[in-house]
Formats: C-alpha cells, structure tokens, sequence
C-alpha cells in the first residue's frame, strides 16, 4: 500500500509494538491491542447488533454484524491465547442489544469467555451491560499504570486506553486518498479503532482528537492489509 505525500514510519507483518506511559503493548492489525505481560486483550466499539437496531428502524442492513465481529475476537482469541479480554464500551449498539443477540452468537460468545476473564467496560450506548451475556462490567478498570475506560478525558490522562473516538486516518497515494482505522497515540494514551463489523470512523483532523491530545502532536498507527503504518497526525489528509 504505497503512500504518496505520507510514507509510513515503520510497519510490520501484522502487528507493532507501542508504548504507552512505560508499558509495552502490541498494536494488532486487526484493530486490537495486546498486553504480553498481562496476556490481557483489548477490543473496543463493538457495536454488537447494530444490524438488529437499525432493522427495528426501518433501515435493513445484513443481520449479520455480531457473527462477523465475534469471529474476528475468535481469530485473535486463537492467535493470543489470553488470560483476559477487556470489551472496551460500545460494546453493544443500544441497551437492548444483549437481548436480540441470536442463540448460535450466543453461544460463540460463551465459548470465547470460556477459560478467562472476560469485562465490558460501560459505554455511552450500552451504559449497563443486560445479563445473558457473561462476563464482569465496570465503569473503567485500572491496571498497574494503565486506566480502561470507554470515552476519553479532557487534560493529561497519562496511561489512558479508550475507545469511543473511532479514529480513521486518511492519506493520499498513486492520486487518490485512502481512508483507514487506525490507533491513535501519544506515547502517554492511546486511543483505540472502532473494532465493530458496522461501526464507523471520525478523521484523526477532526477537532476531538486536538482536544483529547491537545495538539497535532500524536501518532496514528493506520490498520494496512496485513500491517501497519505509523504516521504523524498532521501529516493526514482533513475530510
């Protein structure tokens, strides 16, 4: 994936390694983080059954967001074998959700919590986790220097993990301009790609990101075909 004005600081087979205020963790090119030391794994804005929410509606997309998403967690659940994954908010589309979820996506659910601990962290659209779906929920959780929560705060927030920005970054390359998830980082936080199957993006240029990093100042760790690409933040295309 050649860049024509951004070319990439570094990228590697399918994953990287970033370091958050003294930690190490893996940045997957699926849209993950690991942490090897806790064998912790972090995915965030699943938007499980957004399919289901928008079909009460009126608006039909595929009903099969949830198994696709799932079978994404199972793909690194296999290639990580952890102790622990943290589900970090948005983890469900609306409040509902847990209840419309069909028996066989049900049952992969159950099936990766089997053997681990496994905690939904509260997001803005699933403030209370229903139950029938295993698993512990928290409002955040903290973990030795880090903190998980869903949305991310205003000023320093040194070892923050969080969701809910869904950063996309957008460059040009052979003419034309290339939009991906990607992870946004400024050594001190990082805030992680919608993981979700439907879930959408907002530009790393938007005004949201200057307000979580206070500046330009940060990197976007951009999810290639089967790598990654660190680029500056002010080096990405606006919309």
């Amino acid at each position: 994936m050649p860049f024509a004005s951004s070319q990439p600081t570094s990228h590697s087979s399918s994953n990287d390694v970033v370091t958050v205020a003294g930690i190490d963790l893996v940045i997957d090119c699926a849209g993950a983080l690991y942490w090897p030391q806790e064998r912790l794994l972090v995915v965030a804005d699943l938007h499980l059954e957004k399919g289901s929410s928008f079909a009460a509606r009126g608006v039909l997309l595929p009903p099969y967001d949830t198994a696709a998403t799932l079978a994404r967690i199972g793909a690194l659940v296999t290639r990580y074998a952890p102790h622990a994954v943290i589900a970090l908010g948005d983890s469900f589309h609306d409040g509902r959700g847990p209840q419309r979820i069909a028996p066989d996506d049900r049952a992969t659910l159950r099936a990766l919590q089997h053997g681990r601990d496994w905690i939904w962290i509260a997001g803005n659209h699933d403030p209370e986790v229903g139950p029938g779906v295993g698993g512990t929920a928290v409002a955040m959780l903290a973990i030795g220097t880090l903190v998980f929560r869903h949305e991310p705060q205003g000023g320093a927030a040194d070892g923050e993990i969080a969701g809910h920005l869904h950063p996309v970054a957008r460059v040009s390359g052979r003419g034309r301009s290339i939009c991906r998830r990607c992870f946004a980082s400024d050594g001190c936080r990082l805030v992680m790609p919608a993981f979700g199957a439907y879930a959408g993006g907002l530009n790393v240029r938007h005004g949201a990101f200057a307000a979580v990093f206070g500046t330009l100042a940060f990197t976007a760790h951009m999810l290639g075909e089967g790598r990654i690409y660190a680029l500056a933040a002010r080096r990405c295309l606006p919309d």
